[in-house]
């Protein structure tokens, strides 16, 4: 009987099958599986850095500056109508063919002691903080105070109504502003009413009666970088001021 014998040198290996060649088609479908995520999380940061830059870009400064310092903000309403009402007395300074003023808001009570259980110290250090970056870049040129004794011992901003600057530590406040209701332009804006915190919306208060007991001033120049702020400002506050009569005067 014969046998057969395998040479160690033999190799059995099943038969391949021929690599399988994918199309462009079945490559990108391929492609598109494992990193679509990746491909619409950088679609989606593109897009937010366009719109980020051109909404820093098309974002002109207002033409004028305005700050309301006072120990409550103004309503939604009055400060809208406000902003529209003072543009009509401004110029276009910035060239981008409209005229527009921005009410900044402060929200402080100047005159409080700082008693820990009348005030919020965290928000108060907050706002004395900015609004002591805006005096020194002289953001606002004319501010709106509530209790502007206290605004000028503790800013020391306000300049006379003459434009001259007063001493350090002059307290006469009273001849650094104008009271609202005496200034016959600003009373007279068609401001509108707004709707006090808690009313109904068919409830509504004159934005006019809230701020007659307010003052008006205008911010010296203390540093050059006010100066370029306020170049070509004085024309608007003049403007806003015809007519009226100083704090001091007022309460002869």
């Amino acid at each position: 009987m014969a046998w057969v014998t395998k040479s160690s040198e033999e190799h059995y290996d099943a038969p391949q099958e021929p690599q399988r060649v994918y199309t462009r088609s079945e490559k990108a479908k391929n492609w598109w599986h494992y990193y679509k995520w990746v491909v619409l999380v950088v679609v989606l940061l593109i897009v937010c850095g366009a719109w980020l830059v051109h909404d820093i870009l098309s974002n002109e400064e207002a033409d004028y500056q305005v700050g309301w310092v006072a120990g409550y903000s103004l309503p939604d309403e009055t400060a809208a109508a406000l902003q529209t009402a003072l543009a009509q007395y401004g110029e276009d300074r910035n060239g981008d063919g409209q005229v527009t003023v921005q009410i900044n808001q402060y929200v402080l009570d100047l005159s409080d002691s700082g008693d820990s259980q009348t005030t919020d110290a965290y928000n108060r250090m907050a706002g004395m903080t900015r609004l002591s970056a805006d005096l020194a870049d002289g953001a606002n040129y004319v501010y709106i105070l509530e209790d502007p004794a206290s605004f000028q011992a503790t800013a020391g901003a306000l300049q006379y109504l003459d434009g001259t600057m007063p001493q350090e530590g002059a307290s006469d406040w009273e001849n650094m502003v104008y009271l609202w209701a005496d200034c016959p332009v600003l009373a007279g804006l068609d401001l509108g009413g707004y709707t006090p915190l808690g009313a109904t919306a068919e409830t509504s208060a004159s934005s006019q009666e809230l701020l007659a007991s307010v003052y008006v001033g205008c911010c010296g120049t203390w540093n050059d970088a006010q100066a370029e702020k306020f170049a070509g400002c004085e024309a608007f506050w003049q403007a806003l001021t015809e007519g009226a009569k100083s704090a001091a005067g007022s309460a002869q």
